[in-house]
C-alpha cells in the first residue's frame, strides 16, 4: 500500500476551490467547549453532549439544557447522544441514559431494566429499537422493555463503544478490549487481532454501500469485506513524520457520496485531525487548515454532507468539499520513497512532463522546476519536516505531502 496523500485544498488562506471550516465554541453559545457527542436531527438541527450539558443547534443559534435549566435531566457529563428517527433525543451519560420527548425527559437506569448505568453509545435498528452500547455490555429497549447482555452471554470484556448495523440489519459492534462483534440476534461473533484487526479495542465503525466494514481501532482502520473476510489495515491516513505512523481512530463516517472520514487522535503527541478517503488516496487536515482542535470526539454528517467535528476544544463544521473528489485519479503519480532522506523519484504512469513545486506547510513557495519525462527526481536540501508538492501534468493538479527525515 502506498501511504500518500491527495490535498484538495490544504489552507483555507489559499481560497482554493475546496472546503471551508466553520468553529464554534461557547463564545457563539455552545453550552461548554469540551463536547463529546453529537447527532443530525433534520431540517438543520445539530444536538451536542458536553461535560456540561446539552446544546442544540439550528444552524443560527444555541439552545442550551443543563440540569440547572432543567433539573429532569439526570447528569451534565453527557457521554452519548443520539436523535431518533421519530424526533425523540436520546442522551447517555454515566448515571443511566434518558430520552427527551415532547420537551419532556424520561430517565432509565438499571433500576428500570438497563444492564449499566455508564453509557458509551446509543443506535436505533432499523424496526425502531433502541441499542445502548455501556461499559460493561449491551441493552436493547423495545419501547415497553429492555433486554441485557454481558459477558455471561457470549460478550467480551470491555463494554460496546460503538454500533452500526449491516445491509441485512445485522449489528456490528466495537468492544473497548475485545475486538469486533457481530450480532445476528442470536449469536456473537468476535473478530480480533488474530482474524487481522489491527487493535482489539475498537472505538468506531462504519459500514459502506457494498457491506464491507471499517473498522476504527486505537492503532488505525482495519477492513472486512462483504463476507466478514478481513482485506486490509491501514495506519496512516494522517500522515505524520516517522516513528509517529500509528493513526488511532475515534471515530468515521461515509457520507452520500461514499467519501469516508475519519477522526484521528494520538493522544502521546496531543496531535490530531480529519483524514478523507476518496477511493484513491487520503487528504487530512487538522489546525493548520482550520480544524478548531486536536483531540477528535466524534464525526457527524448531515444530509448536505456537511461534516461536524465535535472536539475538547469546541466544534468545526467541514463545508464545500469539492464534489468531483470521487474523481481523482492522482494514483497515476507515485512518490517513493515517502518519507526520505531528502531525494524523492516521481514517476506518472500515464503521462510525460509536469511542472512541480516545492512548498513549506505554510504554502511559501520554496522551488519549482520542470520535469520533461514521466519519471525523475526531486531533491529536498531543506531541514526535516513536512512538504507540499504542488504537480501539473498539463490538465490537472496534484497537492501531495512528503515527508523529509
Amino acid at each position: 500500500m502506498k501511504y500518500l496523500k491527495t490535498f484538495i485544498c490544504l489552507f483555507i488562506v489559499t481560497n482554493l476551490s475546496g472546503q471551508t471550516f466553520t468553529n464554534y465554541t461557547s463564545s457563539d453559545g455552545l453550552v461548554d467547549n469540551n463536547v463529546s457527542c453529537g447527532t443530525f436531527e433534520g431540517n438543520g438541527v445539530m444536538w451536542f453532549g458536553t461535560q456540561n450539558g446539552i446544546s442544540k443547534f439550528d444552524g443560527t443559534n444555541f439552545t442550551n439544557i443543563t440540569t440547572t435549566t432543567d433539573t429532569a435531566l439526570i447528569s451534565n457529563t453527557i457521554t452519548a447522544i443520539k436523535s431518533m428517527a421519530n424526533g425523540d433525543l436520546w442522551v447517555g451519560t454515566d448515571f443511566g441514559v434518558c430520552k427527551y420527548s415532547n420537551s419532556t425527559w424520561q430517565c432509565f437506569t438499571s433500576a428500570d431494566g438497563l444492564g449499566d448505568d455508564r453509557i458509551k453509545y446509543i443506535e436505533q435498528s432499523s424496526d425502531g429499537r433502541i441499542w445502548i452500547g455501556e461499559y460493561d455490555g449491551l441493552s436493547i429497549y423495545d419501547g415497553t422493555n429492555w433486554t441485557s447482555y454481558n459477558m455471561s452471554d457470549g460478550l467480551p470484556f470491555g463494554g460496546i463503544q460503538s454500533i452500526k448495523f449491516d445491509n441485512n440489519s445485522e449489528a456490528w459492534m466495537g468492544s473497548g478490549f475485545g475486538g469486533l462483534i457481530h450480532f445476528d440476534g442470536t449469536n456473537f461473533t468476535i473478530y480480533n487481532k488474530s482474524d487481522g484487526l489491527l487493535n482489539n479495542r475498537v472505538n468506531g465503525i462504519a459500514i459502506d454501500s457494498q457491506n464491507n466494514k471499517w473498522v476504527g481501532n486505537s492503532e488505525g482502520l482495519s477492513v472486512f469485506n462483504n463476507q466478514n473476510i478481513f482485506q486490509n489495515n491501514y495506519t496512516q491516513m494522517y500522515l505524520l513524520p516517522p516513528p509517529d505512523t500509528l493513526n488511532p481512530v475515534m471515530d468515521l463516517a461515509f457520507d452520500s457520496r461514499n467519501l469516508l472520514w475519519v477522526g484521528i487522535y494520538i493522544d502521546y503527541l496531543l496531535n490530531g485531525g480529519i483524514a478523507m478517503y476518496n477511493g484513491f488516496s487520503w487528504v487530512d487536515f487538522n489546525m493548520n487548515d482550520g480544524l478548531i482542535g486536536p483531540v477528535i470526539t466524534d464525526l457527524i454528517i448531515d444530509d448536505q454532507d456537511q461534516v461536524w467535528v465535535t472536539t475538547s476544544s469546541g466544534i468545526s463544521k467541514i463545508t464545500n468539499v469539492p464534489a468531483n473528489v470521487n474523481n481523482l485519479k492522482d494514483n497515476d503519480i507515485t512518490i517513493y520513497p515517502n518519507p526520505s532522506n531528502g531525494t524523492f523519484m516521481i514517476k506518472n504512469s500515464t503521462k510525460s512532463g509536469y511542472n512541480i513545486s516545492i512548498k513549506s506547510i505554510g504554502g511559501e513557495i520554496l522551488s519549482s522546476f520542470n520535469i520533461k519525462s514521466n519519471s525523475g527526481q526531486i531533491n529536498l536540501p531543506h531541514a526535516s519536516g513536512i512538504y507540499i508538492l504542488e504537480i501539473n501534468d498539463g490538465s490537472q493538479t496534484f497537492l501531495k505531502k512528503i515527508v523529509r527525515n
